[in-house]
């Protein structure tokens, strides 16, 4: 079974300050436990606080441990208009039980002409909480927190960096169409100054074939 998959995301972090993420994704099963998923994001930004438009392509290979546990790995490719382009490394294992959702990834990241590799740790817990009988309503929160073990540059900021929030609603539309709406919060944690706040509406479309 093969799956498609995308959602945009309208963010502005300030009245001046507007950002389109689109996040198409294409997934196939080589077997009963075993996946591959090409994931895609095109991040469309207002230039006029030195943020850039940003593309990445990223492959993931996905091996599922038992019922509940799956394994993942996935290099990226991230280009970024102005320069600065990056290469990553993933290792992810996620789970679930019940109603409950969790994720702990870790990343190595390599950005063009840095001081270092950068290492990140980025973990996710949340709820999906089915609101009808027929369970084609679900309600879905979480919260992502990121960790940098260590900047890409020299004097950089480590510790909580970021704090990513969800909370939306999904509906299944058959057995092939699930389509969900929700908001989510980003916060971007800074030690020398305020933290800088996004708010955006998610829509997402996931069909299988």
């Amino acid at each position: 079974m093969a799956a498609l998959a995308a959602a945009a995301t309208p963010a502005a972090a300030s009245e001046d300050d507007f950002e389109l993420w689109l996040n198409p994704s294409v997934a196939t099963d080589l077997d009963d436990d075993t996946g591959v998923e090409l994931e895609t994001a095109q991040r469309f930004r207002d230039d006029g606080r030195g943020r850039t438009d940003t593309f990445f392509f990223r492959l993931w290979l996905n091996q599922k441990v038992s019922k509940a546990l799956t394994a993942s790995a996935a290099a990226e490719r991230r280009i970024n208009h102005g320069g600065a382009d990056e290469t990553r490394l993933i290792q992810q294992l996620s789970g679930k039980s019940g109603i409950v959702r969790a994720r702990v990834r870790l990343e190595q990241r390599f950005v063009d002409r840095a001081d270092r590799m950068g290492l990140r740790l980025r973990t996710r817990v949340g709820v999906t909480v089915p609101l009808a009988d027929e369970g084609r309503w679900a309600g879905f929160a979480n919260t992502e927190p990121f960790f940098t073990l260590s900047s890409t540059s020299r004097g950089g900021d480590t510790g909580l960096t970021g704090l990513r929030s969800s909370i939306g609603m999904e509906r299944e539309v058959s057995e092939r169409l699930t389509l969900s709406l929700g908001y989510l919060n980003q916060r971007s944690i800074d030690r020398n100054g305020p933290d800088e706040v996004a708010h955006a509406p998610i829509l997402g479309v996931e069909l299988s074939f």
